[in-house]
């Protein structure tokens, strides 16, 4: 007799895992579009220099902050309704945003814009594992899925760049519009349907006020970091309030009796390796996917187009790593080793990058470096699978929305502390006498320099937390051997 909490088997897996794709792909992309596009928003809409950021973190706070709170739900509540309600919140505020006249307006529709995005996003991976459970699938699945968010980002600066530039800022939220609403048309058959465990089995309403008060305020303060500084009074008092409200979660977590995420979740060394890596190697590649294109711009006087299509090779190699390589690769060597291998190949990228002339010739000093970003198509299938591999079908949602977190979190560390510091050392070439050209490749050079210190620290995290299982002896052949025989031997007697 089938188990009552096994889903609906939907018409096409891989037809539902396009679905999920396309939706996680518009969330990626969205949150690296609008990059290349801000200094065309700054003059249409009359953005100060400061208030301009918010187009940026409305995003990330929102998103960043949901995360969890969203993947518990979709475990509650059915996470094919938590992935259709965010799709279609999503698809209204790309609407709202692309209209928008205003920075209140386009800033409002951001932030409605990240919360639909975690809805959707947070439940993805927890869909993708209740629908294939055969190891070799997954792996496949893992890898297409990973693509989304291994080669969106790039792919995303080069759709802004030549969007911005050919049409109007506005098309990079109203080109949401059509994949959205196609996206919503395919889930509704398609998607497995699942009651969730009902609100009963898991409304821990105290709990989800202290995370999501906790992870916006902690987002809040990182990403206003690089305005107050990081010793400053705002920053301080806002980051305490913060910790205290996530440990007051954490507390909550071990005592209440229905908790919003279980303490056994984080018993996997695995789970809690795979997200400590990725937090750090999200915060280093932030230095890689804006600090480059900055670069260009900056640096080198590329226009919005130009710049996002000089990026377009990175973004053809991650999608050639994480689609064609990396499934065979794990399945073959195991999720850790590719894992390092992808890690070793970010450093050198970083490293390289942090040596950048100030005057540098694409051919030679750019577009060599930017095909060992291959590493990061190598590395997020692996951390994906590690971070979803103690989850059981009650806890998939909640698994997905932790590794959704942790990438948010190590995005928003990376945009405050990196850029923060970045301008920092630039201010400081100014000021001894350094052109603008070099003051900012130097800035630039230190945030590429602590990205390879962020990576290293993950590769020793997943040197060390990343063990390989000590194999169990099995039996050798003579006794393999001896039980056949007396197994075919008690067979003949009955």
């Amino acid at each position: 007799m089938p188990a009552a909490t096994t889903p609906t088997a939907p018409p096409s897996r891989w037809l539902a895992l396009g679905v999920i794709t396309t939706g996680t792909l518009m969330n990626i992309l969205d949150g690296s579009i609008v990059t290349v596009a801000l200094p065309t928003i700054q003059d249409d809409l009359g953005f100060s220099p400061a208030s301009l950021s918010w187009v940026v973190n409305a995003y990330l706070i929102a998103f960043g902050s949901l995360l969890l709170l969203s993947g518990r739900l979709g475990d509650l509540i059915g996470r094919k309704r938590v992935f259709l309600a965010g799709t279609g919140v999503f698809t209204l505020a790309s609407l709202l945003a692309g209209a928008a006249t205003s920075p209140f307006a386009l800033i409002a529709a951001r932030f409605l814009q990240g919360a639909g995005g975690a809805l959707a996003s947070a439940v993805s991976l927890g869909i993708l594992v209740t629908l294939f459970t055969e190891p070799a699938q997954r792996a496949k699945a893992i890898a297409i899925f990973s693509f989304t968010g291994a080669a969106g980002a790039s792919i995303g600066q080069v759709l802004g760049g030549v969007l911005t530039e050919y049409l109007s800022w506005n098309w990079i939220f109203l080109i949401n519009l059509p994949i959205g609403l196609a996206a919503l048309a395919i889930a509704v058959p398609v998607l497995p349907t699942d009651r969730g465990l009902g609100l009963a089995a898991g409304a821990d309403i105290l709990g989800a006020l202290l995370v999501t008060a906790g992870l916006m305020l902690g987002v809040t303060t990182a990403v206003r970091a690089e305005e107050h500084g990081w010793a400053s009074g705002p920053t301080l008092g806002l980051g305490a309030l913060a910790a205290v409200l996530l440990a007051g979660f954490a507390l909550r977590q071990a005592k209440a009796r229905t908790p919003l995420m279980p303490p056994r979740i984080l018993r996997s060394r695995a789970v809690v390796g795979a997200n400590l890596i990725q937090i750090l190697m999200v915060a280093a590649l932030f230095s890689f996917q804006v600090f480059i294109a900055l670069y260009m711009q900056r640096v080198l006087d590329y226009g919005a187009a130009t710049t996002g299509l000089a990026m377009l090779p990175s973004a053809i190699i991650i999608g050639a790593m994480s689609l064609g390589v990396s499934a065979r690769l794990i399945g073959r060597f195991g999720e850790r080793v590719v894992l390092l291998t992808g890690l070793a190949l970010l450093v050198g990228l970083l490293c390289l990058l942090a040596r950048l002339p100030v005057h540098a010739d694409y051919l030679t000093d750019l577009l060599p470096v930017m095909l060992l970003a291959g590493g990061f198509g190598l590395a997020l299938p692996a951390l994906t699978a590690l971070a979803m591999s103690g989850a059981t079908d009650d806890d998939a949602g909640l698994a997905s929305g932790l590794f959704n977190t942790t990438q948010q979190v190590g995005m928003a560390m990376g945009v405050a502390v990196l850029s923060t510091l970045a301008a920092s050392r630039t201010d400081e070439m100014l000021a001894a006498g350094a052109n603008q050209a070099e003051a900012l490749t130097g800035g630039y050079h230190l945030a590429f320099g602590i990205g390879a210190a962020l990576l290293a620290t993950a590769l020793t995290i997943a040197l060390t937390v990343l063990r390989r299982p000590t194999p169990t002896p099995g039996p050798s052949p003579r006794e393999r051997e001896s039980a056949t025989q007396t197994t075919a031997s008690e067979t003949t007697e009955r």
